[in-house]
């Protein structure tokens, strides 16, 4: 018999979407020899979903990965059509950028920039087995009986695992977009000792410009001026003409249509097996579970500018094709519309992320990583993170290198996958502000100055990169002194300012810093009154007003994290049997157990666990250490 073809490479990734693409250009940006397969090149860096990349809490993952030295930042500065600061009436710690992408161009773009990088290889083809050896990962094998021997593998599949899509009774077993899905590698996977789930997410219909009356929605405007994902990009060379998008709403009408076909919705007559996002539901979820409300917001988004297709947001659905016309007919400016692509719900194998250390590395198999909705999250913007870190982290134990953790005090990405691997996630998870205990110092403002040290110290920033953020750094202490340091008397011109801004009168004098922490004033404000002021960059007096304007909000946050630190910092032994730790509650013993924690830190956060075996377990390591 003929021996298969086989080839030698550092790293291999399964999948090109928004995971893969950041973790194979991370391996090979350190200089490994890295191959990332998809089962069609078409598929790199697609968006079968919404066509847009961050949003609220998710614009701050964007600008996280952008600050390690990811792609998706940059990508969508070159490919977006219209840009918007969300929440910018509210404080600085929820503002969250959010742009609509040309999706032919964004993927189009990615697969450039995959295609172009050295020590990357592209290759179509499905993997079918995972090679293993000795709880160590060896390699992969594609369907064509090819082997790709590896030192480390990182998994991205998204939703192509034994992946079908339901629109009402019909069902095609196919991956997002009618792609081809991937339906052996999860016996593989399985074999190898790895849990699988079933998970669903859905999308709406896609519906063609030319049947839909913008006149009866509301039109909505991106920003007056862009502000750009990427810390690299420069904000003047992005400035352009921006596509509307358009709001509008369903009615008691439509839900009427929806209550009247529960029964032929797959998700209600039990035909799909998977669970899906809470936080993304479809439209017959929500019309089922928020049943008093009379209407529901529908964004109608255009898909590119190459194209007439609009995407409807907030209408995910299963129904079938028949009922999802007289559903959608019945809202406002979509009576006559015309359905280019029916909605649907896809269903997928994902792990129960708990099988992972927080450096996305599998605890059962070495070398293995994984990586996007593979880990039972949702979202582009998750997956990207994701993929960063377990592309680094692939990249770093093959180089022999220290992999790096990003903690919750740190990054959203570290909330991110702090949570995926420490809590049991029974739906998509989805990132949101609410889920970061330090959101004010976590904002997408600060990504650079909290993640960007990281970037350079693994190798994905450059000198150049890491050069200006110390420049950045230093113009922020020293005009932050400066304004310390200058003060204004109680003199006419200073009593007309206040008077200006409605702000108390001087009795003596006062540093310009205590002026701007004034509510009614602000950094811009004062130059009237500051005479020795220089030009700044906008980024540097940005961040000289919130240290300013939060001062005590951060410091009582920094205090905080000094605590979670200091129980972050008590690692666990990886060989602790927790079952010999007498005074721990039964169940606290089987979830350690299962969970194998790094550091008491992580402990603490898990299910089942109480604040009184977190006390145990201190006590244990302290006789233990003494030992």
């Amino acid at each position: 018999m003929e021996q298969a073809f086989s080839e030698n490479v550092d790293i291999v990734v399964v999948g090109a979407g928004h995971a893969g693409c950041e973790a194979a250009l991370a391996c090979a940006r350190l200089g490994l020899e890295t191959v990332v397969f998809t089962v069609s090149i078409n598929s790199i860096a697609l968006m079968p979903c919404n066509p847009n990349i961050g949003g609220s809490s998710k614009g701050h993952l964007v600008r996280e990965v952008d600050a390690l030295g990811g792609e998706m930042g940059k990508n969508i500065d070159k490919t977006f059509i219209q840009s918007k600061m969300l929440n910018a009436s509210k404080g600085p710690a929820v503002h969250s950028l959010r742009a609509q992408a040309d999706k032919l161009d964004y993927s189009m773009s990615m697969r450039q920039v995959l295609e172009n990088q050295d020590h990357l290889m592209v290759k179509q083809a499905e993997v079918v087995e995972l090679l293993t050896e000795d709880h160590c990962v060896k390699g992969v094998r594609i369907a064509t009986g090819g082997v790709y021997y590896a030192k480390a593998v990182v998994l991205c599949t998204g939703t192509y695992l034994k992946a079908r899509c339901l629109c009402g009774e019909t069902i095609t077993h196919t991956g997002p977009n009618g792609l081809q899905s991937a339906n052996s590698l999860s016996e593989s996977l399985q074999k190898a000792g790895i849990k699988l789930q079933r998970f669903k997410t859905g999308t709406p219909a896609r519906m063609d410009r030319r049947s839909l009356d913008f006149s009866k929605m509301t039109e909505q405007f991106g920003d007056e001026r862009i502000v750009p994902f990427s810390f690299s990009t420069d904000p003047d060379s992005i400035q352009k003409e921006q596509i509307s998008c358009y709001l509008t709403y369903t009615n008691e009408k439509t839900h009427e249509i929806i209550r009247d076909n529960l029964d032929r919705s797959p998700l209600f007559a039990g035909v799909i097996e998977g669970t899906g996002p809470r936080y993304c539901p479809s439209i017959e979820d929500k019309v089922v579970r928020f049943a008093e409300k009379d209407k529901h917001q529908v964004f109608i988004e255009p898909e590119g500018i190459h194209t007439n297709e609009m995407y409807v947001g907030g209408m995910s659905s299963s129904l079938p094709e028949d009922v999802q016309l007289k559903m959608y007919r019945t809202v406002p400016g979509l009576e006559n519309c015309r359905i280019v692509r029916n909605a649907y719900a896809i269903e997928y194998d994902c792990i129960d992320p708990r099988q992972l250390l927080p450096t996305l590395e599998f605890k059962a198999i070495h070398n293995l990583f994984s990586g996007g909705q593979f880990n039972g999250s949702s979202g582009y913007e998750e997956a990207a993170a994701q993929g960063i870190i377990a592309g680094i982290n692939a990249a770093m134990s093959v180089l022999g290198k220290e992999q790096i953790i990003i903690d919750r005090s740190q990054g959203y990405i570290g909330v991110l996958i702090d949570d995926l691997v420490t809590k049991e996630n029974i739906e998509p998870y989805r990132m949101m502000t609410s889920r970061s205990e330090y959101r004010l110092l976590l904002r997408q403002d600060n990504a650079d100055l909290r993640l960007r040290r990281i970037g350079y110290q693994v190798g994905l920033i450059s000198e150049e990169q890491y050069q200006a953020l110390l420049k950045k750094e230093e113009a922020i202490t020293k005009e932050i002194d400066r304004l310390k340091h200058t003060f204004v008397g109680n003199n006419d011109n200073v009593q007309h300012f206040l008077e200006k801004y409605d702000s108390t009168p001087l009795k003596s004098g006062a540093s310009l810093y205590e002026l701007i922490g004034r509510p009614e004033l602000d950094y811009e404000a004062v130059s009237e009154i500051d005479v020795e002021r220089e030009t700044l960059p906008d980024d540097v007096v940005e961040q000289v007003d919130i240290n300013i304007k939060y001062e005590g909000y951060i410091r009582r946050q920094e205090k905080q994290v000094a605590a979670f630190k200091k129980l972050e910092n008590k690692k666990l032994p990886s060989d602790l049997d927790y079952y010999d730790v007498k005074g721990l509650r039964k169940e606290a013993m089987q979830k350690l157990h299962d969970y194998a924690p790094s550091s008491i830190g992580q402990a603490s956060r898990i299910s089942g666990v109480s604040p009184a075996d977190i006390s145990v377990l201190l006590v244990y390591l302290e006789q233990r250490n003494r030992r």
